[in-house]
């Protein structure tokens, strides 16, 4: 019961300042404000990678020899990788087109844990270029302003 009353404040707050993130495939109220809080503002982060680096998703190489990897970041924000993940499992489960691209990368040879990292890392440039843009906002024709509530 308590839970759920603050998962309803959090919706609120999400809602009202970025409600264009709750349209994305995988996050909810909690995710949301999650991302929120570690982005803070626009151009904290310079460009995707860095916002990668935030969320601990961007890939680090362990190359040795002939063999060419990519090993999982352990540091940033670990809230903020936590959502990411949260994002990229759900995403697995139901999201279709990410199941087509998991049995691709699957075929490629590439492991579970492999995949999960490269989608870690697409999750983040997503919600990095959608906190970027502006929020979008509701035009009333005749007022030419925004519409409060929109």
């Amino acid at each position: 019961m308590e839970a759920a009353e603050h998962e309803k404040a959090i919706r609120a707050i999400v809602v009202s300042w970025r409600p264009d993130l709750l349209a994305l495939t995988g996050v909810g109220p909690i995710v949301a404000g999650t991302v929120l809080t570690a982005w803070s503002h626009a151009g904290r982060c310079r460009d995707d990678g860095a916002f990668a680096m935030l969320a601990g998703t961007a890939p680090i190489p362990a190359s040795s020899g002939k063999t060419v990897r990519y090993r999982l970041n352990r540091s940033g924000d670990r809230q903020l990788n936590r959502a990411v993940y949260t994002v990229v499992i759900t995403r697995l489960r139901r999201d279709p087109a990410t199941r087509a691209y998991a049995e691709r990368r699957r075929a490629e040879g590439k492991t579970d844990r492999e995949i999960r990292r490269c989608l870690g890392r697409y999750v983040t440039r997503q919600l990095y270029r959608q906190l970027e843009t502006a929020p979008p906002t509701t035009l009333d024709a005749s007022q030419e302003r925004p519409l409060m509530g929109a």
